[in-house]
């Protein structure tokens, strides 16, 4: 899969077979859309395009810093990457862009730019100025520019009954488990290995502390995790604190990863943490020694976990 940062960037003699949208979460819902685009595109001899936007709309028209996002954009690119897709177009949303009449994006980025020949997107797709563009428009444009638009039904991705929306929602309610389930994959962090207080270390439990630098991206609920990362072609196992360590009156959320049988230095090191296990809610003890009695039985229930799960 080639990746382009703008549809200006790409061009195809060959003709396409398109569909566009935020795919926040690569989730079954949106795989089944992205199959489908890459069957119909391979079976026809065209080139699979997938177009999608960053920053996120709200977060340029609606200055919406509260927006939680599944992915990161490089998260979503990773994940893209194994659908088969041909060609991956991030291009940037600008409140420029945003005035784009539903007439000047099909003409000028589906048509001139992309050379499609086909458009397969999800029910209820609306884009341009105002979000005026929709099924109808699409079609009538299509007569006129001699492109197919196939719409997936509601049902078809209804019955796969997954949206970003839940996902968000399990993994803020601590049902792991579901988020994953309708994910298709363990949802992950990423981030780098900074500095903390070194207190892990002090109890018996060192821990990386994980600077997650996009804002955007959602940080699921507070409490203990069993993970999993991969360093240097090996995974490792082992569990995750977030939250603000009220044992010791931490004043600020950290994410803190303790490894199992791992003693290596990973200061300034980039990790993707797996998370696999909903553990328990975070909680406040009276005394690190009551806080280190919990986190030998946490250690013995991940253990068990790790081996019995995978």
């Amino acid at each position: 899969m080639k990746i382009f940062q703008k549809t200006s960037s790409f061009s195809s003699e060959e003709k396409t077979f398109v569909t566009i949208g935020t795919f926040d979460g690569v989730h079954f819902g949106h795989q089944k859309i992205i199959e489908k685009l890459v069957f119909e595109a391979r079976k026809m001899q065209k080139k699979s395009v997938l177009l999608t936007f960053f920053p996120h709309p709200r977060m340029v028209l609606q200055k919406d810093a509260s927006i939680e996002l599944i992915n990161t954009i490089e998260e979503r690119a990773t994940l893209l990457k194994k659908t088969g897709l041909d060609y991956l177009i991030i291009h940037p949303f600008s409140k420029e862009f945003s005035r784009t009449t539903a007439l000047e994006f099909v003409r000028d980025v589906l048509v001139n730019q992309l050379n499609i020949s086909k458009l397969i997107i999800g029910y209820d797709h609306h884009f341009g100025k105002n979000r005026e563009g929709n099924i109808t428009q699409l079609r009538e444009y299509s007569h006129l520019y001699n492109f197919e638009v196939e719409e997936i039904p509601a049902q078809d991705i209804d019955d796969v009954s997954v949206s970003s929306t839940k996902i968000r929602h399990a993994l803020h309610s601590g049902s792991l488990k579901t988020a994953n389930n309708y994910l298709g994959y363990n949802f992950m962090l990423n981030g780098n290995v900074v500095n903390g207080k070194k207190l892990g270390g002090k109890i018996g439990y060192p821990t990386a502390n994980i600077d997650v630098k996009e804002t955007y991206k959602l940080v699921p609920k507070t409490g203990v995790y069993v993970i999993k990362s991969l360093m240097d072609k090996e995974i490792i196992f082992g569990m995750m604190n977030i939250g603000n360590r009220p044992t010791i009156n931490g004043n600020h959320q950290t994410i803190e990863v303790h490894f199992f049988d791992f003693n290596k230095d990973l200061y300034h090191k980039k990790l993707t943490i797996e998370l696999l296990y909903f553990l328990r809610d975070e909680q406040r003890f009276d005394s690190l020694e009551l806080l280190i009695n919990q986190l030998k039985k946490d250690e013995l229930i991940a253990r068990g976990y790790i081996k019995n799960n995978l």
